[in-house]
C-alpha cells in the first residue's frame, strides 16, 4: 500500500497561501521556485499526485497551463492527479487530472491503486491534507519552512494534531529553508 505524504512549504507563522490563494510570497524566497536535487528524488518516488481545487487553479492560473500545456509533464510527468472540488474546473490538455467530488475515504482505494507501488503526494492544500488524516490516511508531513510571514491566509494544517500523531523523523537545511519531516502515526483523536 503507499505511503501518503504532505509535502508542501510553509511560511514561518504557519501559511501555504495568503488570503488570496496565492503562493508568490513562496516565489520571492531564493530557491523557492523548486528545481532542488531532493525534490526529484523524492518526485521519482511519487506515483499520484493529489491537490484540492484552490492549489490546482493557482498553478493552472501562474503556469498558464490551459495555453501551455506542455509545461504540466515538464513538472509532474505523466503521474495521475486527483483534484478534490465542488466545482467544474477546467482540464490541461494530454495531463491525466481527475476530478472528484467525493470524501477521500472512498476515492482512497482508486488514488491507491493509480499510485501502484509508489507514493502518494498531497500536494495541497492544508484542509485536504487534514482530510488524509482525519481518514487515518497520512503518513508523512514534509516542510519546507520558508523564510517568510504573512499576517494571514490559508493554515498549514487546520487540524488539532499532538505529539500523540506527529513524530519529528527529519530536520535539514536547505538553502533558505528549514526542512521538518515527521511520521504520522494513527488518527487524531
Amino acid at each position: 500500500m503507499p505511503r501518503t505524504v504532505f509535502y508542501t512549504a510553509t511560511t514561518l507563522n504557519g501559511f501555504l497561501a495568503d488570503d488570496a490563494d496565492s503562493l508568490d510570497w513562496l516565489f520571492s524566497v531564493p530557491g523557492g521556485e523548486g528545481g532542488d536535487a531532493d525534490f526529484q528524488e523524492f518526485l521519482s518516488g511519487i506515483g499520484v499526485l493529489v491537490q484540492g481545487s484552490a492549489t490546482y487553479e493557482w498553478v493552472v492560473r501562474h503556469e498558464d497551463l490551459i495555453a501551455h500545456p506542455e509545461k504540466w509533464p515538464a513538472y509532474y510527468g505523466r503521474r495521475p492527479t486527483f483534484v478534490f472540488t465542488r466545482r467544474d474546473l477546467p482540464s490541461i490538455p494530454g495531463a491525466d487530472v481527475r476530478f472528484v467530488r467525493d470524501d477521500v475515504r472512498r476515492v482512497w482505494p482508486q488514488i491507491s491503486a493509480a499510485a501502484g507501488d509508489r507514493d502518494v503526494w498531497v500536494v495541497g492544500g492544508g484542509d485536504l491534507a487534514g482530510q488524509f488524516s482525519d481518514a487515518g490516511l497520512l503518513d508523512e508531513i514534509r516542510l519546507s519552512v520558508a523564510p517568510a510571514t504573512l499576517i494571514s491566509g490559508k493554515p498549514l494544517l487546520p487540524r488539532d494534531l499532538g505529539a500523540d500523531v506527529l513524530h519529528l523523523t527529519g530536520v535539514r537545511r536547505a538553502g533558505a529553508f528549514a526542512e521538518l519531516t515527521y511520521s504520522v502515526t494513527g488518527t487524531p483523536s
